[in-house]
């Protein structure tokens, strides 16, 4: 029972994680900084590796992996595609839109965290990429903050 809960659990997370994968991809292709578009290009490239990290936890669970964006990074890349269009390209509007992204992904890396039936191994994995996605959202916060 427990291996079937984290595995359902280290799914959400990988549909999470290629959300904002795509998002932030998604994010680059629309602004016009070359500074901002490099910082989420790599805060794209870091979700993959996150995504991949988790699948192979969840192959070493016995289960196969098939990581597709889920249903509210969609709406979220529509969001940030809507903004992008309306606006020009606004940067300030397009990492306002990556910060409710990545409000989202803590709240569910430590939603993820309080399971019960988490190995130590996994825990550790998980808040490591919780930290990584904190300071990911640092990173595009003092960005705000310049660019205001």
């Amino acid at each position: 029972m427990e291996t079937k809960k984290n595995i359902e659990i280290l799914n959400e997370l990988i549909s999470f994680l290629e959300d904002g994968r795509v998002g932030y991809t998604n994010a680059a292709e629309n602004c016009e900084d070359s500074k901002l578009k490099t910082e989420f290009l790599g805060i794209a490239r870091d979700r993959s590796l996150m995504v991949v990290q988790l699948q192979d936890e969840v192959n070493r669970l016995g289960k196969s992996t098939d990581a597709t964006d889920g249903p509210l990074g969609a709406i979220h890349r529509a969001w940030i595609d809507f903004k992008a269009m309306v606006t020009g390209h606004d940067n300030e509007a397009i990492i306002e839109a990556c910060l409710t992204g990545e409000n989202a992904a803590q709240e569910k890396f430590k939603d993820a965290l309080k399971e019960k039936s988490l190995t130590p191994e996994l825990f550790a994995i998980i808040s490591a990429q919780l930290l990584s996605i904190e300071k990911a959202m640092a990173k595009i916060k003092a960005y705000k903050n310049i660019s205001i």
